[in-house]
């Protein structure tokens, strides 16, 4: 099985396309800016014996959903599995002191950018349509049922656009061979939090959490990975939180 993740150079993508490659499914990794870190991601699928590729796209920009499905497939044949998991974040900050522009570029890439990926993957995976079928995962968050108050409830609103769109399209291809799922993280150990915080959030927070401690990525891939298999087979429009009880 060919697997495409969109945002695969780190964190969750990361821990995802490595954990496809053991299962021995060829990963073609997304990334915007640091190829560098892409590159390590795919010596790291190709070590576990899989076949890697890797591309860049700004999916906060038109096009970029059918030119990296085109890269993808040219690279390593039509995708079957595809996680749509790009996303960004900003700064903690009340809504009210939010620039406008940083409102556009969170929805441009969490919204705008994942309902074209998509949609891109529907046009090429259904059955009905030529495809191959398989399953697509949606990467949301917690954030979409908290609501993210005087931290970033940009992001949270963008996430619970993500929750709808899965389960709109689990029926929109239901039929078509085609199967679309959520996992919905928690507080995880990755560098998004550097990213709104400016400090290690999941290991401050860790200890209060119901679990006492903060999610690893690999834990979130393990869900993104069963939802892609054939041991889901029956699952489609699920929304899983993986959030340590929170």
């Amino acid at each position: 099985m060919h697997v495409l993740i969109t945002g695969g150079s780190r964190g969750i993508g990361a821990a995802t396309a490595r954990l496809c490659a053991e299962r021995g499914w060829d990963v073609t990794i997304n990334y915007v800016s640091n190829a560098e870190a892409a590159a390590k991601v795919v010596a790291e699928v190709e070590a576990l014996g899989a076949r890697a590729a890797a591309v860049q796209a700004d999916m906060g920009e038109l096009g970029a959903a059918e030119a990296l499905f085109d890269a993808a497939e040219a690279a390593l044949g039509p995708v079957k599995g595809f996680v749509n998991n790009a996303g960004v974040v900003a700064k903690a900050s009340m809504l009210a002191d939010m620039a406008p522009e940083r409102v556009k570029r969170l929805i441009d890439v969490n919204v705008t950018g994942a309902i074209l990926a998509l949609r891109e993957a529907a046009r090429r995976m259904p059955t009905d349509r030529g495809g191959p079928g398989g399953s697509i995962v949606n990467v949301s968050s917690a954030a979409s049922r908290l609501g993210s108050p005087a931290t970033y409830v940009d992001y949270a609103a963008s996430k619970g656009a993500i929750d709808t769109l899965t389960i709109g399209m689990a029926q929109e291809l239901g039929r078509s061979g085609v199967r679309v799922n959520c996992v919905r993280p928690g507080i995880v150990e990755t560098e998004i939090h550097m990213d709104s915080h400016g400090f290690d959030r999941a290991a401050k927070a860790g200890p209060s959490l119901p679990m006492g401690r903060a999610g690893r990525p690999e834990e979130i891939a393990e869900a993104i990975v069963w939802l892609l298999s054939d041991a889901a087979s029956y699952t489609s429009g699920a929304l899983l939180d993986v959030a340590g009880g929170r």
